[in-house]
C-alpha cells in the first residue's frame, strides 16, 4: 500500500514530464536569463514575527478553497502588514495551481515569492526562477540529504533562497549546514493509512501532528524558523515564542467571513503578542475555528 506521498510523487513526475515535453529547459534556461529581481525572502522573515501567506485552489485534505477569497488572497496579502512572503502551491492535480499562475501573481505583488511544490528535479528549480519565484521549498521527506544540498546550491546559483521543510530530526540531521531558512511541517505525509480526512471527509485533520513542533529546538541558532500546517491565530500565539514566522493557507482561503476578516485577526494576535506558553505538545490542538489546516 502507498502511501499518500508515494501517491502524490507519482502524479508530481507525470505531470513534470509532460510540462518538460511542452517546455523544454532549454526555454526554460532562456527565459531565467530575462526572470526579475529576487526579493530575498530570508530578508523579509528576518526582523518580526510575520506570515507566509498561501494560494492554492484546493488541498488534498479538506478539499475546495472558498473561490472568493482564492480570488482576493494576492491582493489581500499585499497590503497586509504581516505577510512578509506569499506562497503559491504549482502543482495543478492535488491543489489546482500552476507555475504560470505564480508569474501572474508576482507580476502584481511586491513581496517574495515562494514556490511551493514537490521538486524532485534540477528542472524545477530553473523553471521557478524563469517564472519569477524568489524561493523555492525543499523537502526533506522526498530528497536525500545528496539532492538537498545540490538543488539548494542550484537555487543560489541562481539567486533564490530555499526554505527546506523537515517533519523529523532525522530530516533535521541531513539538511545542508548552511541551510537559513527551515520550515518544520505538522503533517504526517507518510502515514501508511493514507490521508486521512482528505477531500473534506472530515472537519477534524488527523495528518497532524502538533508534537513535531517541538523539533525548534533542534534547529542550530541562527535558523530562521518556520511553522507550518495546521495554524489559527489561536495557535501562532503559541508557535510565536520558538518560530519566526507561520506558513498559514488553508485557514486564509476557507475563512466563511472573507480572506480579509481572517487575516485581522491573524494581525491582530500578531501585534498584540499575546501570551507566549513554553511549546510542548499539549499546547497544541486542532483548533475548530475555519477548520485551520495549511
Amino acid at each position: 500500500m502507498k502511501t499518500f506521498l508515494e501517491e502524490i510523487l507519482l502524479d508530481v513526475r507525470a505531470e513534470l514530464d509532460a510540462t518538460k515535453a511542452k517546455r523544454p529547459l532549454t526555454e526554460i534556461r532562456r527565459m531565467a536569463v530575462d526572470a526579475p529581481t529576487i526579493r530575498p525572502l530570508a530578508a523579509a522573515l528576518a526582523d518580526e514575527f510575520c506570515l507566509i501567506a498561501e494560494i492554492k485552489e484546493r488541498s488534498p485534505s479538506v478539499g475546495p478553497m472558498r473561490p472568493e477569497n482564492v480570488r482576493e488572497a494576492a491582493s489581500a496579502y499585499e497590503e497586509s502588514p504581516v505577510v512578509a512572503g506569499i506562497s503559491v502551491l504549482t502543482n495543478h492535480i492535488h491543489f489546482g495551481m500552476d507555475i504560470e499562475r505564480l508569474s501572474a501573481i508576482r507580476r502584481t505583488n511586491s513581496k517574495p515569492i515562494l514556490r511551493k511544490d514537490f521538486i524532485v528535479e534540477e528542472y524545477q528549480v530553473r523553471e521557478a526562477r524563469a517564472f519569477g519565484a524568489d524561493a523555492i521549498l525543499l523537502m526533506a521527506n522526498v530528497l536525500d540529504a545528496a539532492r538537498l544540498s545540490g538543488f539548494y546550491d542550484l537555487a543560489r546559483e541562481l539567486g533564490m533562497e530555499a526554505l527546506f521543510e523537515v517533519h523529523t530530526e532525522e530530516e533535521i540531521s541531513a539538511l545542508p549546514q548552511d541551510a537559513r531558512v527551515v520550515g518544520i511541517n505538522s503533517r504526517k505525509f507518510k502515514a501508511k493509512s493514507g490521508f486521512v480526512g482528505r477531500q473534506g471527509a472530515s472537519k477534524t485533520d488527523f495528518s497532524l501532528d502538533y508534537s513535531a513542533f517541538e523539533l525548534a529546538e533542534k534547529l542550530p541558532a541562527g535558523t530562521l524558523r518556520v511553522a507550518e500546517s495546521g495554524l489559527s491565530p489561536q495557535h501562532v500565539i503559541q508557535v510565536r515564542e520558538r518560530f519566526h514566522s507561520a506558513l498559514v493557507g488553508t485557514s486564509l482561503l476557507r475563512d466563511a467571513r472573507g480572506i480579509r476578516a481572517s487575516l485581522e485577526e491573524f494581525e491582530e494576535v500578531i501585534r498584540s503578542g499575546g501570551l507566549k506558553p513554553q511549546l510542548s505538545t499539549r499546547n497544541f490542538q486542532p483548533s475548530t475555528l475555519n477548520d485551520a489546516q495549511t
